[in-house]
């Protein structure tokens, strides 16, 4: 029976439930089902053949005997007698798990569609009491070993580079299904939050603190000295002139360019001494006020209350944070373009952590058992959860099943073997027969 998609779809456009796909195959015919069902329709032939012909044997053989053909006639129609009875017997068995024998209303026939609800039921019940306990659960999985095997399956190179690329591959996805605009905002909030909750003047005090007290501010300030050094020698034109123009008027242009060349030449000297003299008294003074800094970074109460007021003041600069905004995009980058290159230097770490992680789990029994631990109680926690939810889902599959196609569909798969029970019936009756018509006769002379 084919089904439409108004029947797939409910009436408020919500898809059907679980189980659409198993109830479609239980109410559809394939070929594979056709070609079953033709072989159950030649065993059937066969079996009813084989009712005939034990049923023509004992005609047969009762004409005979009152014909007094001998005594063996009424042997044959015992046994032929009792091979009919058992193959009726079989077939009423048989035909009454499907259908009504004869389409009459008897009691306990036609079973599988008229107990197909309670089936489900008693087969729901039955998988969760046997495969989703926790005993069964823990069990199989303790003896399967899951930790030495993924460890030793692992630790080969070639899986290790298969596992890389489908984590890639996952990754690149899970980058492509996340919206940039979500992730920007997410990633905006939780850093402005952060930088609020946190005050940043005792960790720079901190780090100032180590950074002179190790020296570390001395090439900075060498830097500083040699390019200040290098402006002025190339810059003597615009010292002096912004010497001049801010002298007052009334004094003499000569005056004003000497006092300017005077100005040029100390202040020229003065950072030439500074930059080839480590001990220079401007040194030691930059050196006590970073310190002097660093300290009341960590223990003034004023100079903290500032620095939060700037770090304020410049988060909430539109450009920082479009820059915060902006950062999301720049990492997505940077992931997507390591996670294609396969040389790269996040998946040659991810491949040789996997190597090495395989290693271990294969030789260390603490880690095997630990990973084992692991997934023995992820698999408990989901059929402890889960078992109703998974029982129920056979319960209701099986109650969505058409009980006419259940009914076919069942009997395609398995009514060959069930045509077996009639001819063995026949013969099995037949044998039964002889033997009990020979006691009798043997007892009773």
């Amino acid at each position: 029976m084919e089904r439409t998609k108004e029947d797939e779809v409910g009436s408020e456009g919500q898809h059907a439930p679980p189980g659409g796909a198993a109830n479609r195959a239980m109410t559809s015919f394939s070929a594979a089902d056709e070609e079953k069902f033709r072989g159950v329709r030649r065993m059937k032939l066969t079996a009813t053949g084989m009712l005939l012909l034990v049923a023509v044997v004992y005609v047969l053989a009762k004409w005979a005997g009152n014909s007094g053909a001998g005594a063996w006639t009424g042997y044959v129609a015992a046994a032929a007698e009792a091979g009919m009875v058992g193959a009726l017997a079989d077939w009423f068995a048989v035909t009454a798990l499907f259908r009504r024998p004869m389409g009459l209303p008897i009691p306990h026939t036609a079973i599988i569609p008229t107990k197909k609800d309670q089936l489900g039921v008693s087969l729901g019940e039955f998988v969760g009491e046997n495969f989703l306990s926790q005993e069964v659960v823990r069990q199989r999985l303790r003896t399967v070993g899951i930790g030495s095997r993924l460890g030793a399956w692992l630790a080969l190179p070639e899986h290790a580079d298969r596992v890389t690329a489908e984590l890639a591959t996952a990754l690149r996805g899970a980058l492509a299904v996340l919206r940039d605009s979500d992730v920007q905002a997410v990633v905006g909030e939780a850093i402005n939050r952060r930088a609020d909750a946190q005050e940043i003047a005792p960790g720079i005090g901190k780090m100032l603190e180590k950074v002179v007290a190790d020296g570390g501010h001395r090439r900075v300030v060498d830097l500083i000295c040699v390019r200040a050094h290098d402006w002025l020698v190339l810059h003597n034109d615009q010292v002096l002139d912004a010497v001049q123009g801010g002298a007052p008027g009334w004094t003499p242009r000569y005056v004003d360019r000497k006092v300017g060349e005077r100005v040029y030449k100390e202040l020229l000297r003065f950072v030439t001494e500074m930059r080839d003299m480590p001990t220079h008294p401007a040194r030691g003074a930059l050196d006590r006020f970073l310190t002097d800094f660093a300290s009341d970074l960590q223990s003034d109460t004023d100079t903290r209350a500032r620095v939060e007021d700037l770090k304020r003041e410049v988060l909430g600069r539109g450009e920082v944070q479009d820059l915060i905004a902006s950062a999301w995009s720049a990492v997505r980058q940077m992931i997507v373009s390591a996670a294609e290159d396969e040389r790269s230097e996040l998946r040659l770490r991810v491949r040789a952590s996997l190597l090495s992680l395989g290693a271990r789990m294969s030789t260390e029994p603490k880690l095997q058992a630990k990973v084992d631990g692991w997934v023995e109680g992820a698999a408990v926690y989901v059929v402890t959860t889960y078992r109703d939810e998974i029982t129920s889902l056979i319960t209701d599959t099986v109650a969505g099943w058409d009980a006419e196609h259940t009914s076919k569909k069942i009997e395609a798969h398995i009514g060959r073997d069930l045509q077996f029970i009639r001819i063995n019936g026949t013969v099995v009756g037949s044998l039964a027969g002889l033997v009990i018509y020979t006691l009798s006769r043997a007892v009773g002379g």
